[in-house]
């Protein structure tokens, strides 16, 4: 795939102010918070912005450099010890090439990251890298006319925007799922998230789904509560509701780890044996699931790889000529099934 010439494909200030019928001041004004410009015309502005994609380059004025020398991250938490060992093992990498980290979080909001990449691209970074949790449509129209790498983490997407480092959280809920029913699982249930089905929680939901039917099982103890991501206390909460709803589960597949222990924890105060009576599984090898008692089986990531592999292809990237033939990069990172105290060993 050949990458689209910066000349042809970047939406100007002059352009916006074609079609929109006005002046580049009067464009330039209405792009300001504090605009003197009518009301009326603003809006009429700021709708032809939206509709042609124009990013204001905010390093237009720049007389030193024609290169910002950074790479605008954006994660969904920053509370998140995942996404915090891969922004560290990327600006580790990035530093060797001398660029430096831009970092935002979205909150797991497509509204707010779409806001976050449009306020990025404002200040022209070399490349761009977040966590796949799907996209606004406007937000990857403003990826796919970028003019600088694109690279998702976390998850291989159907259709990426250009180029990834992940791994497909479909298949490792649908391995782990897999794993379970050969230990001798009927009654597995899954604990997700609602307004998730943009998610890579929903993508662990499919996987469990999808296992499920392979094996001619009933996938439908599905229980859904609490927003991205769910917490300890979302875990324990949902015991009850599960227990009542669905009596006869016999291993509770957590959407990741942190929930999972809630679980563990709200079981046992039940009265449940774990993994005696119920089985548990997490997601993300996580503190919490190798130090629990009892330790929780889980699927093992690593996050240092991520970063360090967007890392590297970052540096790869910006290497190239402008005019460089550039097939997107897909590298896979391998995850690991970690079966532990959490579910019994054979069927």
């Amino acid at each position: 795939m050949k990458k689209p010439q910066k000349s042809q494909s970047t939406v100007t200030m002059r352009d916006v102010a074609q079609a929109a019928g006005v002046s580049r001041m009067t464009v330039s004004r209405a792009l300001k918070k504090d605009s003197p410009v009518s009301q009326d015309t603003r809006e009429h502005i700021l709708s032809i912005v939206r509709k042609m994609n124009y990013v204001p380059d905010q390093m237009a004025g720049s007389l030193t450099t024609k290169r910002s020398g950074f790479v605008a991250v954006l994660v969904p938490s920053l509370n998140n010890l995942h996404f915090a060992e891969t922004v560290q093992a990327l600006t580790e990498e990035l530093e060797v090439i001398g660029q430096q980290v831009l970092l935002g979080y979205t909150n797991y909001q497509r509204d707010r990251e779409e806001e976050l990449v449009e306020t990025m691209l404002r200040r022209r970074p070399e490349a761009i890298v977040l966590s796949y949790d799907g996209h606004t449509e406007r937000t990857g129209q403003l990826l796919r006319d970028a003019n600088v790498p694109v690279i998702e983490l976390w998850e291989r997407p159907e259709e990426p925007i250009a180029h990834t480092v992940g791994f497909s959280n479909v298949a490792a809920a649908q391995a782990m799922t897999h794993a379970m029913i050969a230990r001798g699982y009927r009654n597995i249930a899954f604990l997700g998230e609602v307004e998730d089905d943009w998610t890579r929680g929903a993508a662990r939901r499919k996987g469990f789904s999808k296992a499920m039917d392979d094996a001619g099982l009933s996938g439908h103890r599905i229980l859904r509560m609490g927003k991205p991501p769910l917490s300890i206390e979302d875990g324990a909460a949902a015991v009850p509701a599960l227990l009542e709803r669905y009596p006869d589960t016999d291993c509770i597949f957590c959407v990741s780890d942190a929930p999972a222990f809630g679980v563990s924890s709200a079981l046992r105060r039940a009265g449940k044996s774990v993994p005696g009576d119920i089985g548990i599984l997490g997601f993300g090898n996580f503190e919490v699931s190798r130090f629990s008692t009892p330790t929780i089986s889980t699927v093992k990531v690593d996050p240092k790889r991520i970063g360090q592999a967007a890392g590297q292809m970052i540096s790869d990237l910006l290497s190239q000529p402008d005019d460089a033939d550039e097939t997107p990069r897909h590298v896979s990172v391998d995850v690991e099934l970690a079966f532990r105290e959490s579910t019994k060993t054979e069927g």
